[in-house]
């Protein structure tokens, strides 16, 4: 099991959200860079990183996200906004070493077919953002975007490699996974496969585990403590 590091950036901090609310927000960095390096000084492997303006149309943090680049010596990948090929070029070229998809995924596959032509599997990652099974998009402000599950199976048919899965109903919450919804998940997808939204102990992580997850990203459990990363990064996560 990998554990990933969120650092989710709006109005150049970084913050936590309550399921995407912009409006409820937690800041933990008033500077992400710090945040960045706070998580690979405690060594993490990888980070996910998330331009939450970008996300909604609201401006970007291109300019953090060069920052952390240029400050860290672990990779990292980012999401938000990414809506073309020429965004993820964008990223690519400011240092991320991969980019992440979502909205663009679910509504424009000629365009995600041009990334992949021009970039790559292993340079571009699907994100599928559900409130449950239910596909949401716009910066998780849009229902009813397809079936979680059969965009799953078109992103393997298109050649993905790695698959991002976040249930948006307990983003941010500390609730803890709903691991029924992850199974189903897992058994529509046959690749690498990341799940976060609502990680809140180390036995959610071991229920990922068990699933047959490969990686989770975390956030709040993170920043709140109520996860020791240490404890899975010293194993080789």
């Amino acid at each position: 099991m990998r554990l990933i590091p969120a650092v989710d950036i709006q109005g150049g901090k970084a913050v936590r959200l309550v399921e995407g609310d912009p409006e409820r927000e937690t800041v933990y960095f008033e500077d992400p860079v710090g945040a960045a390096l706070y998580w690979e000084e405690q060594g993490a492997s990888f980070l996910h990183v998330v331009d939450l303006d970008a996300a909604i149309g609201s401006g970007d943090n291109r300019g953090q996200i060069r920052r952390i680049a240029a400050a860290l010596t672990m990779p990292f990948e980012v999401g938000g906004g990414v809506r073309t090929l020429a965004d993820a070029e964008e990223l690519l070229e400011l240092g991320a070493e991969r980019v992440v998809i979502g909205t663009v995924f679910a509504k424009r596959p000629e365009e995600v077919e041009r990334m992949l032509t021009a970039l790559g599997p292993e340079k571009v990652v699907p994100s599928l953002d559900g409130r449950g099974l239910e596909l949401t998009v716009a910066g998780w402000r849009e229902g009813g975007a397809g079936d979680v599950l059969e965009m799953a199976r078109r992103a393997a048919e298109m050649g993905f490699t790695s698959l991002i899965f976040t249930d948006v109903r307990r983003d941010g919450t500390l609730e803890g996974l709903d691991l029924e919804v992850i199974a189903r998940v897992r058994e529509a997808w046959p690749h690498y496969l990341i799940a976060g939204g609502g990680v809140a102990s180390d036995e959610d992580l071991e229920g990922l585990e068990r699933l047959g997850v490969e990686a989770a990203i975390a956030g709040k459990a993170l920043y709140e403590g109520t996860v020791d990363g240490r404890r899975w990064w010293a194993a080789g996560s």
